[in-house]
């Protein structure tokens, strides 16, 4: 099979290619960034790292026509870009996607599109399933955008779904793993990781008892690509996470458990608008209802917590030490 990942320099679609290509497919992996977590890869000839935008509908099509199956990852995400930079938060992630989906419509390509558990905004009743409501916060409020720019991203597949378009929607829950993003940036468990690098105590936003579910990329990418290959998950929306609800501070106390550190000596309590500003509102509960994922693509979660975040934190640590002057802004994050 031959497949096209946008996104694909990214984490995750960094982890699909390799998933891929270990089944024997050719993969284009489409980015705009850096190939610093696909080179690995670079040396397989049925591996193809193309330099190009969503944006660009142009350059985007070459790739789409000669591929049987399209991942649809490219995305601005992390909340630094919520907060600093809306507009292009929702140019990228609204138009990017149309861009995609006329184009796998207009060439008959099947459709995974990564989308988020922020589509649920701050919905009080969890676990969250796929037809739960939508509860988002005031426009004025730049958080939502990252939201906003999915849900709209979402209705336009829907859209063409009804005209035709083979289409399946992952919405990932707190996926992680080696490869993440770049250090101290983005999500807790990088900002966690750079901390923990430097030894310095690990900082804690409010009271920490805001609660995540924390998804192993292996799981995350084992359910995706069913999402993209099983016949019966084309015109559903799958929930893809890990049901079990960990609090922010009970992640920071395991990290630090996993390189040996008493929690109690090693944390600090910060507020929340001394490290996001008054335009960041923070989601108290973030549980998946992941049935739908078990019944229909046939995976459930393996990966524990600590065994997951002990994979993740060695190899931080392997790349930090093969590269003594080696900064956060030396791991780049998957661009669009």
């Amino acid at each position: 099979m031959k497949i096209l990942i946008t996104g694909g320099g990214g984490f995750i679609g960094s982890h699909l290619a390799e998933a891929h290509l270990a089944e024997g497919d050719e993969v284009w992996a489409l980015d705009t960034g850096m190939n610093f977590k696909v080179r690995h890869l670079l040396s397989n000839p049925a591996f193809h790292y193309v330099k190009a935008s969503v944006m660009d509908a142009e350059a985007l099509e070459a790739f789409v026509i000669r591929c049987d199956l399209v991942y649809h990852h490219a995305a601005v995400v992390g909340v630094e870009h919520y907060v600093d930079d809306p507009f292009n938060v929702l140019n990228v992630n609204i138009l990017g996607s149309l861009n995609v989906f006329r184009l796998a419509h207009r060439h008959g390509k099947r459709v995974v599109f990564a989308s988020t558990s922020e589509v649920y905004g701050r919905n009080p009743k969890v676990p969250w399933s796929e037809e739960d409501d939508r509860v988002l916060g005031a426009t004025t409020t730049d958080r939502w955008c990252y939201s906003t720019s999915k849900s709209a991203a979402e209705h336009y597949g829907w859209a063409f779904r009804r005209m035709g378009l083979d289409l399946s929607v992952v919405r990932y829950f707190n996926v992680y793993g080696p490869r993440l993003d770049k250090l101290d940036v983005g999500r807790v468990i990088t900002i966690f990781m750079g901390q923990l690098l430097r030894d310095e105590p690990l900082t804690i936003i409010g009271d920490g008892r805001q609660t995540r579910c924390f998804t192993y990329v292996d799981d995350a990418v084992r359910a995706t690509m069913a999402a993209g290959q099983r016949p019966e998950a084309i015109g559903r929306a799958f929930n893809v996470g890990d049901d079990r609800e960990t609090t922010i501070l009970e992640l920071a106390e395991t990290m630090l458990r996993c390189v040996g550190r008493d929690p109690k000596e090693h944390l600090k309590f910060v507020t929340q608008q001394s490290v996001y500003g008054p335009s960041y509102e923070d989601i108290l509960r973030r549980v998946p209802d992941i049935t739908r994922m078990k019944t229909v693509l046939h995976v459930a979660p393996s990966m524990s917590l600590q065994g997951g975040l002990t994979r993740t934190i060695e190899w931080f640590r392997r790349e930090v030490e093969s590269k003594p002057a080696l900064t956060s802004a030396a791991i780049e994050r998957p661009a669009p």
